[in-house]
């Protein structure tokens, strides 16, 4: 499983887009990589959470209220403002296939934070960016 998510490019990640080569290599050092069986639920609606999780292979389903609402697969990302807010799930998330994913804790996030600042500024950046499209989106 090592080999795989070293092809997985963070740069295409929106999180991360704007951050620096260094930057990307503090990120990646900080990421667990976890095979997830079939079936099982990664995130629960309603429960605290205090990880993000970025898809290396395999899909997972996203459901809300108990209706499926995406579906994920490679390079696909969740629970990133877990990593903000420490708030409930706005949704659960179920391993679809087999998966490998890799994970930055809250303990992780904290660290790259005060470590390297500037990546917490280009993350804020980028959400407020995506919450903007998303605002666009809805008012249309």
């Amino acid at each position: 499983m090592a080999a795989r998510p070293k092809a997985l490019d963070l740069k295409t990640i929106w999180l991360f887009s704007s951050c620096t080569a260094s930057e990307l290599r503090k990120i990646r050092s900080s990421l667990d990589e976890i095979e997830v069986p079939k079936g099982k639920v990664l995130v629960e609606e309603g429960r605290i959470g205090l990880e993000f999780f970025i898809v290396v292979t395999g899909t997972a389903v996203v459901t809300r209220n108990g209706k499926r609402v995406a579906t994920l697969g490679p390079g696909d990302h969740f629970g990133e403002l877990a990593l903000l807010d420490r708030r409930p799930r706005s949704a659960s998330v179920t391993s679809e296939t087999d998966l490998d994913v890799l994970v930055l804790s809250q303990r992780q996030f904290n660290g790259l934070l005060q470590s390297v600042p500037s990546i917490g500024r280009k993350m804020l950046a980028a959400m407020a960016n995506r919450l903007r499209e998303a605002d666009a989106v809805a008012y249309d």
